[in-house]
């Protein structure tokens, strides 16, 4: 996402497992930097976020790519789902 001179990911979800999960959040920046955060994903139905800092956007927003991963909680089981922001920005003429 990006506002301005900003820049940060954001990942929107709703768990309909009756379990709780971990999500892991990456931001990634030009010149190999990254941000991970952490966001708990309580088990109920109810829509929620997660979301990195902002910072400060260098070459603009299509330097930057992110990937929401969301897993049992603790390592108590396999991936579950991985969604990155590989589509590209429409061309305006």
């Amino acid at each position: 996402m990006t506002q301005g001179a900003d820049t940060w990911a954001r990942t929107y979800q709703r768990n309909t497992t009756g379990q709780a999960l971990d999500a892991v959040l990456t931001l990634m920046a030009p010149g190999a930097r990254t941000v991970r955060t952490a966001c708990a994903v309580g088990a109920q139905d109810e829509p929620g976020t997660g979301g990195t800092p902002r910072e400060s956007a260098w070459d603009g927003p299509a330097a930057y790519a992110a990937v929401a991963e969301f897993a049992r909680r603790a390592g108590q089981g396999p991936l579950l789902l991985r969604s990155g922001s590989n589509s590209t920005m429409p061309e305006v003429r």
